[in-house]
């Protein structure tokens, strides 16, 4: 039995072979009983996790992972559908949105009464690498992008995170919930099927950590919400703007560190993906189709891209931490990419060659 989601998605949940979980999302209901016919074998065991003592940060270790599939032709992608003799991930014979737990995980389910140690600094034990990781399949369509996308589509891919984030917070041992999408090999994609990720962690990924701080400490001097009052500034400047309506607001960030650098927000606040409502879901569609086809009408080319969701953690800082969907380009030019300098890559410190106007402009000029 299907169980019905708003939006009028339905969600069928399955088993893959190896009792991973495999959830089906439909835009109508549909009996979905497809048995998985491979003969495979269990997941691998979990990895581990160690603190880099110089920084205080979790590092994961799945050495495991080293084997998964690498840029498979079309006929033996994994993301498609099962048809006769080829079996995939997916053992029906057409699909919506899919959602699987990852053959190769980063992170995964740990034993019972699971507890990430607490830091202390070089004597901090290593503990298991706890959390989830999922794949988020936007189409069975295998040459299809999220920018090519229907409406409806789009809308069902949006439940389909809704629902997995508000599924993955209840975990005891998940702290936080990341949805994300790799598009294109230049970023480092190994499946070329329009597919994203979830990762759950067990802890507040670094740049989570600063970012909750910078919200608090701005709601405990102003009162406000940090990103209220950055939304607030990009419509009173006017020029970095990309696109809106009623609920949601597409701009170029005011200190943007890459040549496109695209942040989507809800206009009302909410703090996570799984806290938006009706409307908000419903008018998410035309604002990501708009904004990512810009993107890939700057050069006439599909850009390369890294779109994650940021949003609070699961246990902290929902009141001053909102949802936003950044995207974010590495391609400056038709046959250029832009590669992290030294500056960037060990120190973080970021340099841009374009001022984040001139790439709004750019955006902006694109006809939709």
């Amino acid at each position: 039995m299907a169980k019905q989601l708003s939006g009028g998605v339905f969600r069928s949940d399955l088993k893959l072979s190896d009792e991973r979980d495999i959830y089906y999302y439909d835009s109508k209901e549909i009996s979905r009983t497809a048995v998985d016919k491979r003969d495979d074998k269990a997941q691998p065991g979990i990895g581990h996790l160690r603190l880099d003592p110089l920084v205080n940060e979790w590092v994961a270790v799945a050495s495991h992972r080293q084997h998964r599939v690498f840029l498979p032709p079309k006929e033996l992608c994994p993301l498609c559908v099962s048809n006769g003799d080829k079996l995939t991930e997916i053992p029906d014979s057409n699909y919506e949105v899919v959602v699987f737990t990852n053959r190769s995980p980063a992170l995964t389910t740990p034993g019972d009464n699971y507890k990430l140690p607490a830091v202390i600094g070089f004597d901090t034990p290593n503990a298991d690498a706890a959390g989830a990781c999922e794949v988020v399949c936007y189409t069975q369509d295998h040459g299809s992008t999220f920018a090519q996308l229907s409406p409806q589509q789009i809308r069902t891919v949006l439940e389909a995170w809704k629902d997995r984030d508000a599924q993955l917070s209840k975990l005891s041992y998940i702290e936080y919930v990341f949805p994300f999408e790799n598009r294109g090999e230049e970023v480092g994609v190994t499946l070329s099927h329009p597919h994203g990720q979830i990762y759950a962690y067990s802890f507040i990924p670094p740049r989570v950590e600063k970012m909750l701080q910078a919200a608090a400490s701005h709601l405990s001097k102003t009162g406000r919400v940090l990103l209220d009052d950055v939304i607030a500034r990009e419509i009173k400047d006017k020029k970095r703007i990309i696109c809106e309506n009623s609920e949601w607001i597409a701009f170029v960030p005011y200190a943007a560190r890459y040549p496109f650098e695209i942040h989507i927000a809800p206009k009302r606040g909410a703090a996570s993906i799984s806290e938006l409502d009706e409307n908000q879901s419903q008018l998410f569609p035309a604002i990501a189709k708009e904004a990512l086809t810009r993107l890939d009408g700057v050069f006439g080319i599909e850009m390369a891209y890294i779109a994650s969701w940021y949003q609070a953690p699961v246990n902290s800082g929902r009141d001053s931490m909102r949802l936003h969907w950044q995207i974010v380009s590495v391609r400056r030019q038709p046959g250029k990419l832009k590669y992290l300098s030294g500056s960037e890559s060990a120190m973080g410190a970021f340099i841009m060659d374009l001022e984040p106007e001139q790439s709004a402009k750019q955006l902006q000029e694109v006809k939709y």
